[in-house]
């Protein structure tokens, strides 16, 4: 292993910075400073954007979304509100299909009257304490399960 070599000026117990040191690093700044801050302050800004950016498109990849519907789909209920509009999608295009039956017409009013419900639910768990809000997201997610199941079923895949 090899030692760690003291710097010759370096002396034991004194501080490394000194008020010379730091006079003579403030001196360096305002001369370098007006010159460097032009060029790096953009550069940053634009790589914190670009950042942040990046996280925005890889949430909404993952909640199944578009960029700009992201918002509506924050907090800790997000990623089921987000599966809640999806499956009422779809069951507005089952009730729309040319070849919909009065069965599926029927079952497309109740699968919105349960979405509507599913949702107000999730929003309403928001406010709860985490180990009740856990349980609603819990019950919903299964009922959503269940929903989802039957829609396939009714759309053939």
């Amino acid at each position: 292993m090899a030692l760690r070599k003291r710097r010759p000026d370096a002396v034991p117990g004194e501080p490394r910075i000194t008020p010379k040191k730091a006079k003579n690093a403030l001196a360096v700044a305002k001369v370098v400073g007006p010159a460097v801050i032009p060029v790096v302050v953009p550069v940053v800004l634009r790589a914190f954007g670009e950042a942040r950016d990046r996280i925005d498109r890889m949430k909404a990849r993952r909640l199944g979304v578009a960029v700009g519907d992201l918002a509506r789909y924050s907090g800790k209920g997000g990623a089921l509100q987000a599966r809640i509009s999806g499956a009422a999608e779809a069951v507005t295009e089952l009730r729309e299909r040319k070849d919909a039956s009065a069965e599926d017409r029927t079952f497309a009013d109740r699968s919105e009257t349960t979405l509507r419900q599913l949702a107000a639910a999730v929003r309403a768990a928001e406010r709860m304490p985490s180990a009740r809000r856990r349980a609603a997201h819990r019950a919903a997610a299964t009922e959503l399960d269940e929903l989802e199941q039957r829609l396939l079923t009714r759309l053939g895949l």
